[in-house]
């Protein structure tokens, strides 16, 4: 017999239909009802119903098809039950009137020899009533599983949002399913974990499903399955291949398994797919050969044309908090912003955007800073306009700050001619860089002494005493607002 052609409509416990007081059931044999569902309801008064069964029935009879001859000494009841249990019938339901009074002991005993779970069904409960009973369990179950995989969705597509993607994913993951999620490496080592970690018997069986769905390294080799599970030590496990380009793997181990769990742990191990894998496809050859003429001497108009069209933006951005980026954060940064070209730098990640992909909107667990659009000569000047960007934007708390390139009065000045000036005023501070970049940050925050310490990373009164050390090395009065803007116009040219 094939296996049972499962619908797609979640299992129905036998427990909960015995649960039902209005049904009044009752099991007279076969094993306990705590390991046995049901999948759909149908009745028929058949001697032999196998042809009829698709396997997971409850079967619903009165016994009409029972003949007059058969007794505890006869071979009708093993033999109707026994093909029941070979179409892979879930239970069956006796109906008690108007045909017989009482279920058959015949039939009791075939049924406990078979193991086949038998109930029996009072005379004021229906057939119908019975499969009413079974379509709304099932309906409820759907409506929950709809519910479990949603809000799990959600969940994990928040976590992915975050400065710290990977970990959070895999801790939305195996807060979901109850119970250990943990990615492996192409090398079959683990990279992060998250939840309650199985035992070494459940621990290693996991990392030997997930050789399981590594994709395999040598041309003609069979194709590994997408996912693949398995049960060890009271642990349902289950391994998912994050596509063939990589060779990463989601394992995830749970004390069971629901209905939407594996629905769950698929979107989950998409997301991680994105996170770990590469972002554009074609992009990492460009790069690579980007990166070798840049350091065989092209310039940049040459190497800009192998990673895509102009103008660009550069794009500074911290995490919220105090951590650092990892580079897998920084991937999926870049991922969002539609770039691969991603610098996780320290604390700061540095991303080269094509103008027309330009953040239109702040993004969850990140500060931006945001340069102008500029031609790939332009490119160092863009960098330091968004580290500019991204020091405004810390200091006034905004998550996003953009770079502001309209024209001002100073811009009729001939450059030229500007920066001799410029550096003439701040001759006796620019040997200070420090001095110059607290100057420079306080200026633009209008001399606000908490907002430049947030925006430089430094105490207060660190900022008092370099802004006073300016004044006397410029010996000016920096109240005057008239000192401040030829100031301000001067740096702008250093």
């Amino acid at each position: 017999m094939p296996d049972p052609a499962v619908p797609p409509t979640p299992p129905v416990p036998l427990t909960a239909l015995l649960a039902r007081e209005d049904l009044g059931l009752r099991q007279l044999a076969g094993p306990p009802a705590e390991d046995v569902v049901v999948h759909w309801v149908h009745t028929s008064e058949m001697a032999d119903p196998y042809p009829y069964l698709l396997g997971g029935e409850l079967l619903l009879s009165a016994g009409v098809h029972i003949p007059d001859a058969a007794g505890p000494g006869t071979s009708y009841f093993d033999d109707y039950v026994s093909r029941i249990v070979a179409a892979g019938g879930a239970a069956l339901g006796f109906g008690v009137a108007p045909v017989h009074d009482t279920v058959p002991e015949g039939l009791v005993a075939a049924c406990a020899s078979h193991g086949l779970p038998l109930l029996e069904v009072p005379p004021r409960t229906t057939f119908s009533g019975v499969a009413r009973a079974v379509w709304q369990l099932m309906a409820r179950a759907r409506l929950a599983e709809l519910r479990h995989v949603t809000e799990a969705q959600q969940g994990l597509a928040a976590a992915a949002s975050r400065p710290d993607p990977v970990p959070s994913v895999l801790r939305q993951l195996a807060q979901r399913l109850g119970g250990w999620a943990v990615l492996y490496g192409p090398e079959g080592t683990e990279i992060a974990g998250a939840g309650r970690e199985p035992g070494d018997e459940a621990r290693g069986a996991l990392t030997r499903l997930g050789e399981v769905v590594r994709p395999a390294d040598g041309p003609g080799e069979r194709p590994a399955p997408a996912s693949a599970t398995d049960s060890v030590a009271g642990l349902q496990l289950a391994a998912y291949s994050l596509g063939a380009g990589h060779g990463f793997v989601l394992g995830v181990a749970a004390p069971h398994r629901t209905p939407g769990d594996h629905t769950v742990a698929s979107v989950a191990a998409v997301l991680l797919s994105l996170l770990t894998g590469e972002q554009q496809s074609g992009t990492g050859a460009a790069r690579s050969s980007a990166l070798v003429r840049m350091l065989l001497g092209a310039p940049r108009e040459e190497v800009a044309a192998l990673l895509g069209d102009g103008p660009w933006l550069v794009v500074h951005a911290r995490p919220d908090g105090d951590g650092t980026p990892d580079p897998v954060a920084a991937s999926a940064l870049g991922a969002a912003l539609g770039s691969a070209l991603v610098d996780p730098a320290g604390d700061v990640v540095r991303i080269l955007v094509p103008a027309d992909r330009a953040p239109d909107r702040p993004l969850p667990g990140w500060t931006l800073g945001v340069s102008a659009a500029v031609a790939p000569r332009d490119w160092p000047t863009a960098d330091t306009q968004a580290a500019r960007a991204m020091a405004r934007a810390r200091a006034t708390r905004s998550p996003l700050q953009r770079h502001s390139a309209r024209p001002a009065l100073a811009d009729l000045v001939p450059t030229g001619e500007a920066s001799v000036h410029a550096r003439a005023v701040l001759a006796p501070v620019t040997a200070h860089p420090a001095l110059t970049e607290t100057l420079r940050t306080w200026l633009s925050l209008h001399g606000s002494w908490d907002r430049t310490a947030v925006a430089l990373s430094v105490h207060r009164n660190t900022v008092r005493q370099r802004v006073a050390r300016c004044a006397a090395l410029l010996e000016t009065d920096l109240d005057d607002p008239d000192v401040r803007m030829e100031l301000w116009f001067a740096l702008r040219h250093v």
